[in-house]
């Protein structure tokens, strides 16, 4: 089953404070995940992997960085004559005053333009900040059987969760019948996914009718899905049983990628069928050094490893000085870890400095610090 008449449009414009000091001056889709990746690296490879050939990437905070990297097409196998990767960034037109995006909806109103030129039957809409594996063709060829209006993929979660997310109600076909926003008392325990296909030309109605409603949120989940429902237009749930984490926060992020060092996890990246792609850094080959010990690590490219690591990530060009010893812990591209340091439980950020000697994080903490400057203490 292809995917070559839809068209993805990435949203990857969000501020990501949950991350707090990781995203002061990068976009949270440009976080590093997995040593090597970033997290755009997901939705862009499940597109590439489902033979999706045009991707919108729209791009708002902190979008530098972001816009290079997405402009890089070829590292997803995207730069095709009939495709590729567009960055779409909020822009003035003529008789407008320029505004960034106001929601989710608006952000595709405002690209209408980009869409009408590539005439897609259907569009595919993803965030740019989660971190999973998804075959978007098999949710068209569900999206067709059902010869649904809108598709939203969701998952099942915990009652107890569901009080954080959208909650699709539905009926014993799966089609939608309500849905419900982070409700105190959950219905069902359908949690929407941010992944949504519609049939274009329909969309495309709603959207500019809601553009005019000055009371509108211009949102996906608080405008345009109940109006679809006021309307009775055939939206159905796309069952996803795979895994999928949103890493909006330093402990979801942590966890995403303690998550990769276990060897039963769904998260696979060494599967050959399903490929995450990534820019191929130019970094030597990894240094072990004669007194270094690893236990359950992801070590990637370019790092040079004299202490002791356990259960951790260690990204591009890491240094880890002799006797420094690290455990449970995240260190981004760049992270050096001085001699006879230690650090437990935590995230350290990208080119961040621990000074030799010093005691980052603790065993005994409940949540993962975060380490974003140089640390001395």
């Amino acid at each position: 089953m292809r995917a070559n008449n839809m068209v993805a449009m990435i949203l990857a414009g969000g501020r990501g404070s949950r991350l707090k000091e990781l995203t002061k001056k990068v976009a949270k889709p440009a976080v590093h995940f997995g040593g090597k990746y970033r997290i755009i690296d997901f939705p862009l490879s499940n597109c590439a992997n489902s033979d999706i050939k045009t991707v919108g990437v729209l791009t708002q905070y902190e979008s530098v960085l972001l816009n290079s990297y997405v402009a890089r097409d070829h590292y997803w196998g995207l730069d095709t004559n009939n495709g590729g990767v567009f960055v779409l960034t909020p822009r003035e037109k003529d008789e407008e005053d320029f505004e960034v995006y106001r929601g989710t909806a608006d952000a595709i109103t405002a690209n209408i333009d980009f869409l009408d030129s590539m005439n897609p039957e259907y569009l595919l809409i993803l965030s740019g900040d989660h971190i999973y594996k998804m075959n978007y063709a098999k949710m068209l060829a569900y999206h067709k059987e059902s010869q649904a209006d809108a598709t939203i993929a969701v998952r099942e979660v915990s009652l107890k969760e569901a009080t954080r997310f959208g909650i699709m109600n539905t009926d014993n076909t799966d089609r939608i019948v309500e849905f419900e926003e982070k409700p105190a008392h959950p219905k069902s325990n359908l949690a929407s996914m941010g992944i949504y296909i519609f049939t274009y030309k329909t969309l495309r109605k709603y959207l500019v009718a809601d553009a005019k409603k000055a009371d509108s949120h211009h949102d996906f989940g608080k405008d345009i899905i109940p109006a679809y429902l006021n309307d009775n237009r055939k939206l159905f749930a796309y069952r996803f049983k795979g895994y999928w984490k949103d890493v909006g926060t330093v402990d979801s992020l942590w966890e995403a990628n303690m998550d990769l060092l276990d060897k039963n996890s769904e998260l696979d990246l060494g599967d050959k069928t399903w490929k995450i792609y990534t820019e191929d850094v130019n970094a030597l080959p990894q240094y072990i050094g004669d007194e270094a010990k690893i236990e359950n690590c992801f070590v990637t490219q370019g790092s040079v490893i004299e202490g002791k690591v356990k259960n951790s990530i260690i990204g591009t060009s890491v240094i880890i000085g002799k006797g420094a010893v690290v455990e449970d812990s995240v260190l981004q591209p760049g992270a050096i870890i001085g001699e006879g340091a230690t650090v437990i439980r935590c995230i350290v950020a990208d080119d961040v400095e621990i000074a030799p000697g010093a005691v980052a994080g603790s065993r005994d903490s409940a949540e993962i610090e975060l380490i974003a400057s140089n640390f001395v203490e």
